[in-house]
C-alpha cells in the first residue's frame, strides 16, 4: 500500500517533542517507521520552513520525506507553524500534493491536524482518493479547556479552526479518534459515529521500560511533573498540594534549557509563587529535558503527577507508565483512557489541591501499592499502547477507507 501522510506542521527530519501528536514529530517517526516495517511505502508530506531543508529526503527505510515550498519562509519556524500561518499557506501547500498524486497515486491519504486535512482534501478531490483524518486535538475542546482556565474564547484563526473542522471530519472518508472524549466531541460536530474509529497515541515500550538506569535521587520521595510553564492555573494547584505533602519534592519538567530559565517571565513567577509558599526548596525546575533522557528520569520517581486542563494524548503520563511509574492525573483527553483508576493509577477532578495532596499521601505512604500500581502501568502501556499495536489499528483504518472508496 502506498500511504501519503500529509503533516504540515511537523519536522520530522529534527524531531520535536511534545504532549501529543501535534507537535510529537518523534511519536510520527515511530508510526511511520512501523507502517512500513509491515512492507508499506510511507511519503510525509510537510511544509518547508527552513531553506536547509532538502526537498527530498529518507527517514526510515520505506519512509521519504517530502518538503513542500508553500511560500516565503517565516522569520522563525515557530512562526511558520502557527495556525494563523499554516492557514494562510494551505493553498501554497496543497497545489504541489496535487500534482505530485497525480503523477504517482497513494492508495491512502492520511492527513495529521486540521490544516493538513484541508490541504489533503483538497488536493485529493479530483483524484478520488481516500482521506482518513487525525484531528490530534480538537478546537472545541481546546477552547472548553482555555475558558475553564481563564476564560479565554478562541477568535482568529482558532475560530476559523472551530467552524472548519466539523466540515473537514464530514468530508473525510474516515476520521481519526484519538481518545474517547474526542469521539463524543466529533459525534457532537456531525460527524457521522460509523466513520470515526478511535486509535490513541502510542509510546516506545523499547525506549521506555522499567528497566534500565534512573536518575540521581536523595531520600525524599519524589514526585514529578511535565508541563508548559506558562500553563500556570494547573502549575499552582501542584504547588499548593505540594505544601500539603511535606516530605516530598517535586521535579518539574518544561520550559527552555535549564541554563536559560532565568530570562524566562513564566518560570520566574512560577519559582516566585513557589518561595511564596515556603517549598524553593522542594521544587527543582529542570528545565527541557532530551526525549532519551526522560526514562531515566521517569524511573527515579515515586509518581508522576499531571494537573493539566486538557491532554489529548497524556504522552509523559503513557511514557511513565511504560516506565513502570504511577500517575495521578485528570480524567481528561487521553488520561481517561489510558490510567484505569485505582489499577494504573489514580484519576482525581482538576483544581482540587486539597484532595490532589490527600491521594498522594495515600499512596507514599503504602509502598507495597505503589509497587502493584506501577507494574500495572506498564502492563498496560506495554499491551495497549506500542507502536506495533497502533500501526496495526491504523492500518485496520486505511484498509477500511479504501475498501469504501472502492
Amino acid at each position: 500500500m502506498k500511504i501519503a501522510l500529509v503533516a504540515q506542521n511537523a519536522t520530522p527530519l529534527r524531531p520535536r517533542t511534545g504532549s501529543g501528536p501535534d507537535n510529537d514529530d518523534i511519536g510520527l517517526s515511530e508510526l511511520t517507521r512501523k507502517l512500513a516495517g509491515h512492507g508499506h511505502q510511507v511519503t510525509v508530506y510537510a511544509q518547508k520552513n527552513d531553506p536547509s531543508q532538502p526537498d527530498h529526503a529518507e527517514l526510515h527505510a520505506g519512509v521519504r520525506v517530502e518538503h513542500i515550498n508553500a511560500g516565503p519562509i517565516p522569520a522563525t519556524a515557530a512562526a511558520g507553524q502557527d495556525d494563523a500561518s499554516l492557514l494562510e499557506r494551505v493553498p501554497a501547500f496543497s497545489g504541489p500534493l496535487r500534482s505530485m498524486w497525480h503523477r504517482d497515486r497513494p492508495d491512502v491519504v492520511h492527513a495529521l491536524r486540521w490544516t493538513s486535512g484541508l490541504a489533503a482534501l483538497a488536493a485529493a478531490r479530483d483524484l478520488g482518493l481516500p482521506v482518513v483524518q487525525e484531528f490530534s486535538s480538537l478546537g472545541v475542546a481546546e477552547r472548553r479547556a482555555a475558558a475553564r482556565r481563564d476564560g479565554v474564547i478562541a477568535d482568529g484563526a482558532a475560530a476559523a479552526r472551530i467552524r472548519l473542522e466539523p466540515a473537514i471530519g464530514r468530508s473525510a472518508t474516515a476520521v481519526v479518534a484519538t481518545n474517547s472524549g474526542e469521539v463524543a466531541d466529533l459525534t457532537g460536530l456531525g460527524v457521522h459515529r460509523s466513520s470515526i474509529r478511535m486509535v490513541p497515541w502510542g509510546v516506545d515500550t523499547e525506549l521506555f521500560t522499567p528497566d534500565g538506569p534512573a536518575a540521581k535521587r536523595n531520600d525524599r520521595p519524589r514526585l514529578l511533573t511535565a508541563a508548559d510553564l506558562r500553563e500556570r492555573q494547573p502549575l499552582e494547584t501542584l504547588l499548593r498540594a505540594l505544601t500539603q505533602v511535606p516530605a516530598a519534592e517535586l521535579v518539574l519538567v518544561g520550559g527552555p534549557a535549564e541554563a536559560e530559565l532565568d530570562r524566562d517571565d513564566a518560570y520566574v513567577k512560577l519559582a516566585k509563587f513557589a518561595a511564596k509558599l515556603g517549598i524553593s526548596d522542594r521544587v527543582i525546575f529542570t528545565g527541557a529535558v532530551g526525549y532519551r533522557s526522560m526514562p531515566a528520569l521517569l524511573r527515579s520517581a515515586d509518581l508522576v503527577v499531571s494537573t493539566c486542563q486538557y491532554e489529548p494524548a497524556g504522552t509523559t503520563s503513557l511514557q511513565a507508565m511504560a516506565c513502570g511509574t504511577p500517575v495521578i492525573a485528570p480524567p481528561v483527553g487521553g488520561h481517561g483512557d489510558a490510567i484505569v483508576d485505582g489499577t494504573t493509577g489514580i484519576l482525581i477532578p482538576p483544581d482540587r489541591p486539597v484532595l490532589l495532596a490527600q491521594r498522594i499521601r495515600q499512596l507514599l505512604a503504602h509502598p507495597m501499592m505503589l509497587e502493584a500500581y506501577g507494574v500495572a502501568a506498564a502492563d498496560r502501556a506495554r499491551s495497549r499502547y506500542n507502536w506495533d499495536r497502533i500501526a496495526a489499528e491504523t492500518l485496520a483504518v486505511y484498509d477500511r477507507a479504501t475498501a469504501q472508496a472502492a
